[in-house]
């Protein structure tokens, strides 16, 4: 079979670790690789290399007959190589269309055809069943849908290789359906395409082959019809994982939280919750139905036109953070990089931030009292690491998410605040963090949990509610949450759809009974 590229016993060091151990992978024209591995296993840097982001200590990445220079991303995109990356590369204060043509841009004359951009934005962006206005601003946008807009910029450029690395991560699956029409119209024009993800179902959805790496090096290259799920999970760990989702303990029946008529600027409705000792409740629906939203004005962070939140009785004062974490309150952002840590400090700062002041005498650190604190609060979720004083930036996406779980253990957690908690996050890792989450919430947390992923929702929560537009649709109790057609039931009410109907569910919401006939 033809090759359309060829990397050959590819390594890469950095400050005289291997990350990359003699790797050689070959691309052909019209399939789909799933390129999978542990968090630190090498797949973004072997991306980047083969698209010119970063120089190769030794080997080399052909395009066809062309060698591709060393280190020159512009190289590769003149020859076809073009990548998506996990950390969005979009500039924020443009527009959608300036971000999907910048470098491109259509004139008429000397001037910008500006008209021309947003019309063929428009239709791009229409093949993703996706409504966003072209003329929109990049940077107010959810992560989710400024996901969709680069990988529909890299769709529409004509490229030879395209590689998506984790491209689904905080997407909802009414947009991953709409990734999977692009990627297999892109596969059968000859595109050839990698595409990195932890989730078995994709990999079995759209690869036709799955390449595994491990510690920096190739372990399994195999068709995807002659290997077993369990077969990639094992390459990928070195072990078997024998359960994905641990047993979740009942809850006390003591309310902690107490959410009433809420209402979240910019929603359709109030919201009304409770929570109790023991209990996780999910927050389910599609990117923008407002899960973030209600996490974020519960902790103070955005703005609330009316209602009241109480902890353990206690009113909570609205928009003030400090206010959230005195009454016990945690927050775990949907965007660790971003909300959730500081990559250039080390894990002991990044563990004692959100409580600075407990740390403290007349504005001086006690560095003891905060080490052992820190190292406490580390070691009981296994962080893996090379100690306190490690930068951030330097750990995989898991142990990162373990070091933003864990800096809260340094105080008194009543409510936990999950958004997308192993977004970006390997199969391995990802069942360490289930583990933490169902340990907190043994512990006597209430815990709310935001996640795009259906099997996380199904797998942990003791319920689980239905958002769309900022405001609940429907409420499923674990039985409901047991039952075979629950994702459908789900998407129904997210979507507002009746199949029974042409009434709106917005006009004739179906209870959960109804969806799930």
């Amino acid at each position: 079979m033809t090759r359309l590229l060829d990397c050959q016993e590819v390594t890469k060091s950095f400050g005289g670790v291997p990350v990359l151990k003699g790797i050689s992978l070959e691309l052909h024209p019209g399939t789909v690789t799933a390129l999978a591995g542990e968090n630190g296993a090498g797949k973004s840097t072997l991306m980047k290399i083969a698209t010119g982001q970063l120089r190769a200590d030794t080997g080399t990445v052909t395009i066809g007959e062309h060698t591709l220079s060393a280190g020159d991303p512009r190289d590769a995109v003149r020859h076809g190589v073009v990548i998506v990356p996990q950390e969005l590369a979009s500039i924020d204060d443009m527009t959608v269309y300036e971000n999907m043509f910048v470098g491109r841009e259509k004139r008429r004359g000397i001037l910008l055809d500006r008209r021309a951009m947003i019309k063929e934005a428009a239709e791009a962006l229409a093949v993703f069943d996706v409504s966003i206005s072209p003329t929109a601003r990049m940077g107010s946008l959810p992560v989710g849908l400024r996901q969709i807009i680069e990988i529909v910029k890299a769709a529409r450029t004509g490229a030879q290789v395209v590689m998506l690395d984790e491209p689904t991560s905080a997407i909802s699956e009414r947009e991953v359906e709409g990734l999977y029409k692009v990627m297999k119209q892109l596969r059968d024009r000859g595109v050839a395409m990698v595409y990195t993800t932890h989730k078995m179902a994709e990999i079995r959805a759209i690869a036709d082959r799955v390449v595994v790496l491990r510690d920096g090096k190739l372990i399994t290259d195999e068709s995807l019809a002659d290997i077993t799920d369990d077969e990639i999970v094992t390459a990928m760990i070195g072990r078997e994982l024998e359960h994905l989702f641990p047993a979740v303990g009942k809850d006390t029946g003591d309310v902690v939280l107490e959410v009433e008529n809420l209402l979240v600027a910019g929603a359709s409705e109030p919201v009304n919750l409770t929570v109790r000792r023991g209990e996780i409740v999910g927050l389910a629906g599609l990117v923008g139905a407002g899960r973030t939203e209600l996490l974020e004005a519960l902790f103070g962070m955005r703005s609330v036109i009316s209602g009241t939140i109480k902890v353990d009785g206690k009113l909570i004062t609205k928009g003030r953070p400090a206010a959230a974490i005195t009454a016990g309150m945690a927050m775990v952002p949907e965007d660790r990089k971003v909300n959730g840590v500081v990559l250039s400090m080390s894990v002991l700062d990044n563990g004692s931030l959100p409580r600075l002041a407990s740390f403290s005498i007349a504005g001086w650190l006690r560095n003891k009292s905060r080490s052992t604190a820190v190292a406490g609060a580390m070691e009981s979720v296994r962080l893996r690491s090379r100690g306190l004083s490690q930068s951030v930036g330097t750990l995989s996406g898991g142990n990162q998410q373990k070091v933003v779980l864990a800096r809260w253990l340094t105080g008194t957690v009543n409510v936990l605040l999950l958004d997308e908690p192993t977004r970006g996050v390997d199969v391995g890792a990802r069942s360490e963090i289930y583990r933490i989450i169902t340990e907190f919430a043994s512990r006597g947390m209430a815990v709310v949990m935001a996640s795009s992923d259906m099997p996380e929702i199904v797998g942990l929560s003791h319920r689980a509610f239905v958002m769309r537009e900022g405001a609940f649709v429907g409420e499923l109790d674990r039985q409901a949450l047991d039952h075979p057609e629950v994702q459908d039931s789900v998407f129904r009410l997210a979507t507002a759809l009746d199949s029974r109907s042409e009434t709106p569910a917005a006009e004739q919401r179906p209870s959960l009974e109804e969806a799930q006939q």
